[in-house]
């Protein structure tokens, strides 16, 4: 028989999404409704280990569904790699009685999350947030619904500066591992070429591309580009176009991290407070140490480990429809 769980923390790590403080505020309302105790962990795993630990009602929660960011902070904390770090972070949380974890982030975040309910026998439940939409078992993460409009509402401005002037744009958008932003903002905004770090771009196939469109007078296209592509990012595809098309008017915007704030999309917020109600309905019914993911619209319990080995895929038929789309 599973322990009973009286007291939670909860905590953001890693790269804030928005939609993080709905998940907050989803766990926080969740427990104290059904009798816990719920403490809100500054700064992710660095303010586990310095004790930066602050009790949370209801009202702690109030008026923050909307805002994007963490009102809990999120850090990198590299001391939470070695042992002595995380068992600091331990007896931080057992000063007070807490005998369970949601932490919401990316992969990262989850795995130090396995090691540290491995060592320490702390039950923990991971809450996908992260704009890049790469964690497997899940078909939304936090923030991503988000990220991608925000790319879309700017390279549809961009259009139309684009038309004006008979340009070639080439926009990169975040995805230093995933190139989900990229896809989905390419195909929803018309994109003529998507490039992304899961599939290998032939740039001939590209500039001949280009070339053809040249001679057919469609001067205006738009290159989305993934800013962890393998030819290094935008400004880099640039310096290649360039060489190979003199005469092309080649411009570069990037996106960069006006991506990752704003105020949530109702899909972020609708997920994030889903995901965090079950988060707190796994640590108090004993379905320990899983990732709390959302399949065909159903709840999806993955072993935590699970989410951390193994990465969500793009298919190639996404790319076949880029492909003929753009045609």
């Amino acid at each position: 028989m599973a322990r009973k769980v009286s007291k939670i923390g909860v905590l953001t790590s890693g790269g804030d999404a928005p939609g993080m403080n709905a998940a907050i505020r989803a766990v926080v309302r969740t427990g104290n409704y059904n009798g816990l105790e719920v403490y809100g962990i500054m700064r992710g795993y660095q303010g586990l280990i310095e004790d930066d630990i602050i009790r949370m009602e209801s009202r702690s929660v109030a008026n923050i569904i909307q805002r994007g960011g963490t009102i809990l902070k999120t850090a990198r904390c590299k001391e939470f790699y070695e042992y002595e770090g995380r068992k600091t972070g331990y007896e931080n949380l057992k000063r007070r009685d807490i005998d369970g974890l949601v932490v919401i982030g990316g992969d990262g975040s989850f795995r130090g999350a396995v090691k540290f309910s491995k060592e320490f026998d702390i039950p923990c439940i991971g809450i996908a947030g992260t704009i890049d939409k790469d964690i497997y078992g899940t078909d939304f993460t936090i923030g991503f619904d988000t990220a991608v409009n925000t790319a879309v509402e700017a390279i549809d401005k961009i259009r139309d500066t684009m038309d004006a002037h008979d340009r070639i744009f080439i926009i990169e958008v975040m995805g230093r591992d995933a190139g989900y932003i990229a896809l989905h903002s390419g195909i929803a905004t018309g994109a003529e070429n998507i490039m992304i770090p899961e599939l290998k771009s032939n740039m001939e196939d590209i500039i001949q591309s280009l070339q053809e469109k040249e001679r057919r007078k469609k001067l205006v296209n738009l290159i989305v580009v993934a800013e962890g592509d393998e030819f290094g990012g935008a400004n880099e595809v640039q310096k290649v176009l360039s060489e190979k098309l003199p005469k092309a008017e080649i411009r570069v915007c990037i996106l960069g991290h006006i991506q990752r704030g704003g105020s949530p999309t109702c899909i972020d917020r609708l997920i994030a407070s889903r995901m965090g109600y079950h988060a707190v309905e796994s640590l108090m019914v004993g379905r320990h140490n899983v990732f709390v993911g959302i399949l065909n619209n159903k709840m999806n319990y993955l072993p935590l480990e699970n989410a951390v080995k193994n990465k969500s895929k793009i298919s190639e038929e996404w790319m076949k429809i880029v492909k003929i789309l753009a045609s």
